[in-house]
């Protein structure tokens, strides 16, 4: 039996950080019911160009999932939402902090009603404060926790980091909270609202320097690849191909220094120390970038890597060249899931490796309203006629 195989979650959420947290949710065993809108359903289906018809990046992500609609924006809506929440043990939406109380269905409210709900909230800037009604995307997360400040290269602009890195961490935080709830329900018996903010889960991850910064003055600089407290710390270009090199210690440094064939430069007094290193930065990236250069990719790893040197060092990897990694396959990283059309799909598989309550990837995201009747016959009993009904004044 997986983790959470005793876990029904009722998942209102769209596009990304909502359908990441009960994703992970989902991997781990939960009964994952999506809802989405009649018309159109979650605009996760059309965020990136579908292949062949098939909307990959939605079904990719919400995996595992059983998929009902409902039109929340209609009294009748709403009304199924309430009948349904006795039967689950969690809802998390990502709707603008907000959304839910002005529909009558405020987190705190609904946990009232029914005490051993738990009500998660993923949106831009939490259900608190004077920005609670913003809207927010990734870039807007990533600016506004000063995560963009960090990253880039000197002189040139703030830099977004790749992929939707704050709709992601906000989700990891989301699941986090959602375990964590679910373990006080069993000590208390009550559920709680989990209120997960993008600006707070990013601004969380800033290397500490808002501590560094109260406590010295300091603040980081744009140091593109490098790193603000190691050097050499960095990517470098070989005759085929980019890598990266990371020496965070003296001792590796000596390493890198006799396997490049500069044993002096261990003891250069410019070079001893992290500080001196760091003041040196300049110098010592120099050295090893025309180093880097003479070789290839697989030289350069050869000589620094686990049977050489023991500098940790990777290549840069492009997404081609990690759907058949044979760590990530070793893994179990790379699912392939039998899909109609495309004959299989591959997907990230789970990340999370338990070994007495394993996680699976089961099922592809569903068709919009794939499950509406199975679920709401399940769980409501309604006759065939009550939903012809709801589909006739599009509720469902």
């Amino acid at each position: 039996m997986s983790a959470l195989a005793h876990v029904r979650v009722l998942d209102l959420t769209r596009f990304l950080a909502g359908p990441f947290c009960t994703s992970m949710l989902a991997d781990m065993g939960a009964d994952v019911v999506k809802v989405e809108a009649p018309k159109g359903g979650d605009e996760g289906r059309y965020g990136y160009p579908p292949v062949d018809g098939v909307p990959v990046f939605f079904q990719a992500l919400n995996r595992n999932k059983r998929g009902i609609t409902l039109d929340l924006r209609k009294d009748e809506g709403r009304a199924i939402l309430r009948r349904l929440l006795p039967h689950f043990d969690v809802l998390v939406e990502n709707f603008a902090g907000g959304t839910l109380a002005r529909w009558g269905l405020a987190p705190e409210d609904l946990c009232r009603e029914h005490p051993k709900l738990v009500v998660a909230s993923l949106s831009g800037f939490g259900q608190t404060g004077p920005w609670r009604d913003r809207p927010s995307y990734d870039i807007i997360t990533q600016a506004a926790s000063g995560f963009m400040s960090l990253t880039g290269f000197p002189g040139h602009a703030p830099t977004r980091g790749g992929g939707s890195l704050g709709d992601y961490v906000q989700g990891l935080f989301g699941a986090i909270g959602v375990l964590g709830a679910l373990v006080a329900r069993d000590r208390t018996g009550h559920g709680q609202a989990v209120d997960v903010s993008s600006q707070d889960a990013m601004f969380s991850l800033l290397d500490q320097w808002p501590s560094l910064f109260a406590a010295s003055g300091r603040l980081p600089r744009q140091v593109g690849n490098r790193h603000l407290a190691a050097v050499p710390y960095d990517a470098y270009q070989a005759r085929d191909g980019w890598l990266v090199i990371a020496v965070a210690s003296n001792k590796l440094f000596r390493q890198l220094c006799a396997a490049i064939g500069r044993p002096e430069l261990g003891d250069d007094p410019r070079f001893r120390g992290v500080v001196s290193r760091l003041e040196h930065g300049d110098e010592i990236n120099a050295i090893v970038s025309a180093w880097v250069g003479q070789h290839t990719v697989e030289e350069v790893l050869a000589i620094l890597g686990p049977d050489g040197a023991g500098v940790p060092c990777a290549p840069v990897y492009t997404v081609d060249q990690l759907v058949d990694h044979p760590q990530l396959v070793a893994r179990g990283m790379i699912e392939r899931v039998p899909h109609p059309k495309l004959g299989e799909m591959l997907v990230p598989g789970v990340v999370i490796k338990m070994s007495e309550t394993p996680g699976a990837i089961r099922t592809l995201g569903p068709e919009i309203g794939q499950h509406t009747d199975d679920v709401l016959v399940e769980l409501l009993g309604l006759s065939g006629d009550d939903l012809a009904r709801l589909r006739a004044e599009q509720v469902i």
